[in-house]
């Protein structure tokens, strides 16, 4: 039985306040009879409580008043008992499968799920252990349903996932808001998974709490915390090997080579052939027996090693006393780079203080700090360059000559061999991040179940980075007998630096007023509201500084001093007020209501369009709390129906757009009193009407426990309409009127999003063994409702009406077999047996513009889902999640030709003068083909996928033995991240953008968890 409990409010503690009154205590077991640390008491109708030690014990003061005490703890039932003369109250709690009155983080506060009237989905964070990677994103895919997240790179310090609550919503920025421990916009990709708590998802109506920010949803991320009893230090290792999950497969020489006659024979058949390379020269491409005038090389083999490394470690102590409570980590993380001779790595160190203490019996309060340094070690060409490079690496071109000396540029003096590695220099990013919080929560005595929550936090973040680029030096060879080759310098004539540094400070206080009463036993009433204000400051700075003597010295003050030098910089400033509010209502936790709203202030908007009002209503009704419900459908054990409406804002816009901005030319100038100075000119045309894009949010969903709660099942249908979306209106401006990328943005677009989701799971204990499953799946679609549009373009090619990032492509129908087939369908001039084949859309018996066609899908899948497997044995755990996606596609190309190679698929079934039955085309240049350079859906690749993302075996040692060795527990394991993935995708990963982006990586690992 999973006993885990994530409790712990973001914004107000339970273990919060005590008021006057008489001591009760006691000790709380399982049906066995073991003690459960973790288990929250609370006195009802209120919020105070506090959570039990170790050994299961607890202490709480009482107040005059206080009639019942509420045990609950996740995967126990939840107990009332009456208080009455009481001072001692020890209770079992009998096991509940499945969790059906636990506790849910929502904007500043908690509720139980069973009456919360919201869609809301959350997660433990010792699910997110189970996956060895070493950013907390990645960790989330597959697991929540309406949670799609999509890993793009798997480059280390730039391998987080692309997360999108719901799909996509708008034409503009879709990621979601991130809220950690009750403080927005900090960021969720570098936390320790190790200190997280729970990870909470706001979908619908519920993330108006956050109004302006929450359009797009809202992650609540709630960080572990201390509880009553002895030091607990819980002290982690692992480790594992990295590899990427797929890389791509091109043509050999011999092929390579050929695929080039063939390009040269298509062009001039007169000249036969072996017009580039002769039978002899495919031969020794073939055997190897001249590697130095006829290399076959492996670009990416050259470059790779076969596998690299990563490890992380971790340490925590928590307890606490009934006066304060502590918990606090160290954590430490290392990940390589996948190049031989890497300069690529990515080094974090963090630690976190949660810190709980009472002042009085009236005063609670709270402290966080929480840091990190983050370093990325990189080379000075990018990972996209990179692998640029790599695809157009020729195979017949050595990456080294056999005496080991690197080979020539593939262009622009670049070889990859060389530029993988510090021999170019460095380019160091360096980001420390310092966020802190203080927390005061204020019980009113004379007025019970009234408290006041009051919030202040101050974010750091420091950011520098240096760009050292110094020449290298690449060899080529004349073809002389004696195989000597010469050095000659690439890049950069001389060494030159670039440094930057951005400082930015984010301030935010709220304060908010929470009451509780319950009326007559079955009238439950909330009701909270508050204020907040936020601020920030950014400031700039970046030198250049050129033609260095040496890179020995690698500071700017050793730069040359005129023109080959430059300095900018530039500060910011950003405030908004935000009131806020809260209502919720059941009656006998049968019928509930909630009411939220937030009336948002932000700087980017003119004064008289600067507060914007967003409100969310919701309704749930617990159908099985009826007794019709009771006495036919009994199996079920609850069942609740929920419905919400709400809207929410988007003010992720550029600054200012209300003001007409002015800058400074940097290559104009007027002269005034014999001095040159610069010329400031109007940059922008203002638009005084700029205001928010709305999101109007519907829900309707259920949630049901079944067989004794064994089996949950919970679902929703929505449907999002986001209006007035800034965008701008230049296509309906004719070009003529000299106004086209001048005017701008308005808030004149329209984008629907709808779908479904749904979660279904099942637990249950045999003998020794307990196991669950749960299956999740998300599903939706969007469509633009309206966007500028050029007038009078065929309804077909229009954007209006279908999803966003729909694209223009010619539709490829085949391959032209032979002329015959060329002469029998309209084709563009100049085609040639083996070119695609584009269909003629219109009938008008000729192949041009109007005859491409709106693909409806993109890289973002529509489809995402997981299923999640938990199995223990005794000591024995094992975890499965296989995860899929489907919907998206990619257009994908190689570099081909006189430029690169050529995939090893394309080659292997290209079409030829004695392969004329296939599906792919002639060898082509890329620069020349008409079916390369335009857009077809030839290059278009589904990425439809199944994977198994994480698998993870574990061992703990039997309590009996960790007394012998005076430890708590010990836990080795072994688990990997994305071990096996089917799809037809053959070329590149089905996660990834393009074929030059990094792979993503296999992770196999192992580790060991100590506690004491």
């Amino acid at each position: 039985m999973d006993r885990q409990i994530i409790i712990q409010a973001t914004s107000a503690p339970v273990e919060s306040i005590s008021a006057v009154g008489r001591l009760v205590s006691g000790v709380v077991k399982d049906q066995a009879g073991v003690p459960l640390p973790g288990v929250t008491v609370a006195v009802k109708g209120t919020s105070r409580g506090t959570l039990t030690g170790m050994d299961g014990e607890y202490m709480l003061d009482l107040a005059d008043g206080d009639k019942v005490l509420i045990f609950s703890f996740i995967g126990m039932k939840t107990q009332e008992v009456a208080i009455g003369d009481q001072r001692t109250i020890n209770i079992t709690l009998p096991e509940d499968v499945v969790g059906v009155d636990e506790i849910v983080v929502v904007g500043y506060g908690v509720q139980r799920k069973v009456t919360a009237s919201g869609s809301i989905v959350s997660t433990k964070g010792e699910e997110l252990l189970k996956s060895p990677s070493v950013n907390l994103s990645n960790n989330l895919i597959g697991r929540l349903p309406g949670l799609t997240a999509v890993t793009r790179s798997g480059e280390p310090g730039n391998d987080g996932a692309t997360i999108r609550i719901r799909g996509t919503n708008t034409l503009g920025d879709n990621s979601p808001l991130i809220v950690v421990d009750g403080v927005a916009n900090r960021g969720m990709e570098r936390l320790n998974s190790s200190d997280i708590e729970s990870i909470t998802i706001l979908k619908d109506a519920s993330a108006a709490i956050y109004g302006s920010q929450a359009a797009n949803g809202v992650v609540l991320i709630t960080t572990k915390r201390g509880s009553l009893g002895k030091p607990k230090i819980t002290a982690s290792m692992n480790a594992g090997v990295t590899q990427p999950t797929k890389i791509p497969e091109m043509a050999d020489a011999a092929q390579y080579s050929s695929m080039l006659n063939e390009i040269a024979y298509y062009s001039n058949p007169a000249g036969g052939r072996n017009q580039k390379y002769s039978t002899d020269d495919l031969k020794k491409y073939s055997d190897g027996s001249d590697p130095w005038g006829h290399p076959n090389t492996d670009w990416f083999g050259e470059v790779f090693k076969p596998w690299s490394s990563q490890n992380q470690q971790n340490v925590s102590i928590s307890g606490g006393t009934e006066n304060m409570k502590y918990f606090l980590s160290l954590g430490a993380k290392y990940a390589d780079g996948i190049y031989r001779n890497s300069a690529t790595n990515y080094k974090q160190y963090d630690f976190r203080t949660n810190i709980d203490g009472r002042v009085n019996k009236y005063i609670n309060i709270a402290f966080d700090v929480a840091g990190r340094q983050e370093v990325r070690d990189y080379p000075t060409r990018s990972a996209g360059s990179i692998f640029r490079m790599l695809m157009r690496g020729k195979p017949n071109m050595p990456a080294y000559w056999p005496d080991g000396s690197p080979g020539p540029d593939i262009e622009y003096g670049d070889n990859p061999a060389v530029t993988t590695t510090s021999a170019t220099g460095y380019d160091l990013d360096k980001r420390y991040v310092l966020e802190s919080n203080l927390r005061t929560v204020i019980a009113i005595p004379w007025v019970s179940g009234l408290t006041i929550t009051a919030n202040a936090s101050i974010d750091k973040n420091f950011l520098f980075h240096k760009r050292f680029e110094t020449p290298w030096y690449l060899y080529t060879w004349d073809g002389n007998a004696d195989h000597k080759v010469t050095k000659g310098k690439r890049g950069l004539d001389a060494p030159q630096l670039s440094q930057d540094m951005a400082d930015e400070q984010r301030i935010a206080i709220n304060a908010y007023a929470s009451y509780e009463k319950t009326l007559a036993e079955i009238h439950n009433l909330k009701v909270m509201a508050g204020i907040e204000r936020r601020n920030g400051m950014r400031d700039i700075f970046s030198a250049f500084r050129k033609n260095y003597i040496s890179g020995a010295v690698d500071q700017l003050f050793a730069g040359a001093t005129d023109q080959y030098m430059s300095n900018s910089g530039s500060a910011s400033q950003n405030a908004f007020a935000s009131y806020f509010g809260r209502v919720n209502y059941d009656l006998s936790k049968k019928y509930m209501a909630e009411f939220v709203w937030r009336y948002d202030g932000s700087y980017k908007f003119p004064t008289t369009k600067r507060f914007g009002f967003f409100p969310g209503i919701s309704a749930g009704w617990r159908i099985s709390e009826e007794n019709f419900w009771k006495d036919n459908v009994g199996f079920i054990n609850d069942f609740k129906l929920r419905g919400s409406w709400g809207q929410t804002g988007n003010d992720r816009i550029a600054e200012y757009q209300y003001l007409a901005t002015y800058g400074f030319s940097s290559n104009r100038t007027y002269v005034f009193g014999g001095v040159d100075n610069k010329l400031l000119s109007e940059t922008k045309i203002p638009n005084p009407n700029v205001t928010w894009e709305v999101a109007n949010q519907a829900n309707i969903g259920f949630d049901a426990f079944l067989l004794n709660s064994k089996l949950s099942v919970s679902a929703d249908v929505f449907n999002n309409v986001r209006t007035q979306i800034l965008i701008n209106r230049n296509a309906s401006v004719p070009a003529t009127s000299g106004l086209v990328g001048m005017l701008p943005p308005e808030n004149i677009g329209e984008v629907k999003n709808s779908g479904f989701e749904g979660i279904i799971g099942y637990s249950d204990k045999a003998g020794d063994l307990d196991y669950s499953v749960s299956l999740n799946g998300s599903y939706s679609i969007n469509k633009i409702i309206f966007w500028d549009e050029t007038p009078g373009i065929p309804d077909y090619q229009q954007s209006t009406g279908r999803p966003i990032g729909s694209t223009l492509y010619y539709e490829a129908i085949g391959i032209f077999k032979d002329q015959a087939a060329i002469d029998a369908y309209p084709h563009w001039a100049n085609a040639k047996p083996g070119d695609v084949i584009f269909k003629d859309v219109n009938d008008d018996k000729k192949i041009n513009g109007l005859d491409r066609v709106m693909n409806e899908k993109n890289n973002m899948p529509r489809f995402i889902g997981g299923l999640n497997i938990n199995l223990k044995y005794k000591g024995f755990d094992v975890s499965v999640l296989v995860q899929g996606a489907t919907g998206s596609m990619q257009y994908v190309s190689a570099e081909s030709g006189e430029i690169g190679n050529y995939y090893k698929l394309y080659a292997d079934n290209r079409w030829t003068p004695e392969n004329t039955v296939t599906s792919y085309p002639r060898a082509w240049n890329r620069d020349q083909e008409y079916w390369r350079s335009q857009g077809n859906t030839f290059w278009l690749q589904n990425m439809n996928y199944v994977r198994l993302k994480n698998f993870e075996l574990g061992y703990s040692l039997p309590s009996n033995v960790n007394k012998l060795l005076g430890i708590d527990g010990l836990r080795i394991y072994a688990n990997g991240l994305n071990l096996l993935t089917l799809s037809k995708q053959k070329l590149i990963d089905p996660e990834q953008q393009a074929g030059t982006d990094y792979p993503l990586q296999r992770v196999v690992n192992g580790g060991i968890t100590l506690t004491f």
